[in-house]
């Protein structure tokens, strides 16, 4: 950004009310979180459906040591939807179908750190956007702009000294109502401004003026505790849709990794003596977004065999790898693995050319939510930061001169 700030400054002077002052440092947050956002997202896109290897107890993180606290406890216990409703099957399918390994209890302590900590920086970042409008007007030198180049060194020095007489003045009625004539009279009586005709005092008084509403009106207003409220909310939400981005890219591996498990067991089945556990045990292997609940089964596989794959068909809600599941559980007991995927067999065929087609799709699709997300930043950058500001202010600049010559005419 400071690249593009500095050519437009120097090459357009008109620009630096905007990229020096308060608009110019909300469009500059506002990239900045678009930026945030854009990285999150596609790191979600890359590392969908991956693993950790490394196990960490859900009872020894931080939102559980925080949620053991009392005080905490008791608050986070009255937004965690009661079990049993339909609001706390919702979530628990959520936290299921993204393969989060959160606890309800860890989730809402995000939701209500992130609710809280986003209050926090909206009433932070507005406070840095009243100083930097403040810091504007203090040290802003540039009082006559030129369409093209930067001001002579005889007008700088003017307008250095100028600014220097107005900040006096700032200075002292900061926050303070004072009335265009007195402050008209305390101009003229004044020393920096002792020589001046009429029409400058006249014109001295409207721009101190015009500087001091400016000044005044640089507070947290009401308007602003509501936004931030606002955006509180937002940021108690921002887990769950996280959670949701991740379930809808989960969904895109889900029928690739399902045909996988199926060619596995397309190879397995012509083995003489396989069995339902071996075959368990080749799908965890190559197995990614559904592996915990498979490795969940081949652990509870020795306790009884039916009752581990019921209860892993329970845990998954795909359709495509539920079949398999059926298939397994139907090779356990009933039928022999060759009978039990017989279907497989006589359609090797067309789930071949399914998955090479459910591949491209994929990848496809992949593709172009990554470009997407991956450019959003820098087209904002460019229309946003650059076109977009010189565009409006030079047309607006040129719509004052015209006004001017047209009034002196």
């Amino acid at each position: 950004m400071e690249p593009l700030k500095n050519w437009a400054i120097n090459n357009f002077s008109f620009t630096s009310q905007f990229y020096e002052g308060k608009t110019g440092f909300i469009v500059q947050l506002l990239l900045v979180i678009l930026t945030f956002i854009s990285y999150v997202l596609i790191r979600k896109i890359k590392d969908n459906g991956s693993i950790k290897e490394e196990y960490q107890d859900p009872n020894k993180v931080w939102q559980m040591k925080l949620y053991n606290n009392p005080v905490v406890k008791k608050i986070v216990d009255l937004f965690i939807p009661k079990k049993k409703t339909k609001e706390y099957r919702k979530e628990t399918e959520l936290l299921k179908d993204a393969a989060s390994k959160q606890r309800m209890e860890t989730f809402y302590v995000n939701r209500i750190c992130a609710c809280i900590l986003t209050f926090v920086i909206s009433l932070f970042f507005f406070g840095q956007i009243h100083r930097v409008s403040i810091e504007y007007i203090y040290e802003n030198e540039k009082a006559d702009y030129n369409m093209l180049g930067e001001m002579s060194e005889e007008e700088t020095q003017k307008a250095k000294e100028q600014l220097e007489k107005d900040n006096y003045f700032l200075d002292k009625y900061r926050y303070k109502k004072v009335t265009d004539e007195q402050l008209k009279l305390d101009i003229k009586n004044s020393v920096q401004y002792s020589d001046l005709t009429e029409t400058e005092l006249e014109e001295a008084t409207q721009r101190i003026s015009n500087k001091l509403k400016v000044v005044n009106k640089e507070y947290l207003s009401w308007l602003e505790w509501l936004l931030a409220i606002a955006f509180a909310v937002a940021g108690y939400y921002v887990p769950k849709w996280m959670l949701m981005f991740q379930k809808i890219m989960r969904k895109l591996e889900m029928e690739n990794e399902v045909m996988q498990f199926q060619t596995i067991i397309l190879m397995l089945m012509k083995i003489e003596r396989v069995n339902v556990e071996m075959i368990l045990e080749w799908l965890e292997r190559y197995s990614n977004i559904f592996r915990e609940p498979i490795s969940k089964c081949v652990n509870n596989y020795e306790s009884g065999a039916w009752e581990a794959l019921e209860e892993m068909k329970t845990e998954i809600n795909f359709p495509q790898m539920v079949q398999i599941i059926e298939g397994l559980q139907s090779a356990v007991e009933k039928i022999p693995i060759r009978d039990a995927f017989d279907e497989l067999d006589n359609e090797r065929e067309y789930y071949q050319a399914k998955r090479k087609e459910s591949n491209e799709r994929l990848i496809s699709r992949k593709g172009l939510i990554g470009k997407v997300i991956g450019f959003a930043p820098m087209i904002a950058l460019f229309v946003g930061y650059l076109i977009v500001p010189l565009v409006l202010i030079g047309f607006t600049s040129m719509t004052q001169t015209f006004s001017t010559v047209q009034t002196s005419l």
